[in-house]
């Protein structure tokens, strides 16, 4: 357990584990990136959580990411749908997760840098 909190604490450091291995194991640097975007997307869920959680006071950052990643998935879905007349469950939800990374990097770096720059005012 205290592995995973620390891992969820830095995200950074499972992507550069994951992608290390992946190139040691595979030698493809596009497969190693997209494993590694995909391992760490799990950590940075809960990360940027608890970092809104931190920053506005809250217990409810788990559950905004979790119905904002289903709101996307029924956007992509219905987007798939209207465009070829099926639903692809893999790709939509590949589609969501790898875009979940970018939301997800942007949200742990502007709510890190929020939450340094609250801590320095209070010490002032």
């Amino acid at each position: 357990m205290g592995f995973f909190i620390v891992l969820s604490i830095l995200p950074f450091f499972p992507f550069v584990l994951v992608y290390w291995g992946m190139m040691a194991w595979k030698k493809n640097r596009s497969v190693a990136l997209r494993t590694a975007m995909d391992v760490t997307t799990f950590f940075l869920i809960f990360s940027v959580s608890a970092l809104f959680n931190l920053t506005f006071d809250s217990n409810f950052g788990f559950y905004l990411t979790l119905i904002l990643i289903i709101i996307a998935l029924g956007f992509i879905g219905g987007a798939q749908n209207r465009l070829k007349g099926k639903i692809d469950g893999g790709r939509m939800f590949r589609a969501v997760w790898r875009m979940s990374f970018m939301i997800m990097s942007f949200g742990y770096i502007l709510f890190t840098l929020f939450g340094l720059f609250r801590y320095i005012l209070n010490q002032m």
